[in-house]
């Protein structure tokens, strides 16, 4: 979790990632973050993430992004 945390601080410094529920329902997070998101979490993570997965329930909150990627390893 804190590698996810370093990546999302590098993405927006501004946020504060571990309290934050709704970064795709505010909009702080838009499409071209979660392109730049969805490269970096591949490469340290080495996962797959398709289409199926880019749902805004994924991208919400640091938190649902772990399980996203603990289901995904």
């Amino acid at each position: 979790m804190d590698e996810l945390l370093d990546i999302l601080k590098e993405l927006k410094p501004d946020v504060d990632f571990e309290t934050e529920k709704s970064l795709i329902d505010n909009a702080i997070l838009d499409s071209f973050d979660i392109v730049q998101l969805v490269t970096q979490l591949k490469d340290a993570f080495d996962i797959d993430i398709t289409p199926a997965d880019l749902i805004p329930e994924n991208f919400n909150s640091a938190e649902s992004m772990w399980n996203m990627i603990q289901k995904l390893q």
